[in-house]
């Protein structure tokens, strides 16, 4: 009897496979090439679009068009939280005064974690000065909580995530007919480096 060795191509093939797969680029290997940019208005109609282009027709996607004066000057990555909110909104404490609607927020801010959240809250003390605040997210907080803090009082800020935003908008707990300011916290990454646009859940 004659003896046959097959398996040693098929271990180069899976080798070479291995091989493919280590040359895989990370995201950390990127970013430590780039620099980091700030957020322009094309990055979110790019998203929209991504997201709705499957399931819309043309005519629906160019009423989610948004035009650039929506948009207020992204952050430069050179100021802190507080003094970017002081450049957009020079005229804030005027808003402050001015609103007395329940169910409401005049700026809100979206994030993609709830500890994220509450960093933001703390750098926004020197902006917010005496105005409430109102926590928005899902950990350790129950949304029934939140719908009653809406009703019974008057609050200025709101910061949370998009999960628990969308959950309060959907049961009228949260109207958006006086919010003046929608801040996404674009460019800031988690342990994994991820931006808020890169979570698949968001």
């Amino acid at each position: 009897p004659t003896e046959c060795f097959l398996s040693q191509p098929e271990e180069k093939q899976e080798s070479a496979i291995k091989a493919k797969r280590r040359k895989k680029k990370k995201i950390s290997d990127v970013l430590q090439k780039s620099a980091p940019k700030p957020g322009v208005p094309e990055d979110l109609q790019n998203l929209l679009t991504q997201h709705f282009g499957e399931n819309r027709s043309v005519i629906e996607l160019e009423e989610l068009q948004l035009s650039d004066s929506c948009f207020l000057p992204a952050n430069d990555l050179t100021h802190s939280f507080s003094s970017y909110l002081k450049e957009i909104c020079p005229k804030w404490a005027k808003l402050r005064r001015t609103h007395k609607e329940k169910k409401s927020v005049v700026m809100l801010v979206l994030c993609s974690s709830a500890l994220r959240s509450l960093e933001l809250i703390k750098s926004m003390t020197a902006f917010k000065g005496d105005c409430r605040v109102l926590k928005l997210f899902a950990k350790h907080i129950k949304i029934k909580e939140q719908i009653n803090m809406l009703e019974k009082g008057v609050f200025h800020i709101g910061v949370g995530t998009p999960g628990r935003i969308k959950a309060l908008v959907e049961q009228d707990a949260l109207c958006l007919n006086s919010t003046k300011y929608m801040i996404l916290d674009w460019n800031w990454r988690d342990q994994k480096l991820r931006r808020m646009m890169d979570i698949p859940e968001v």
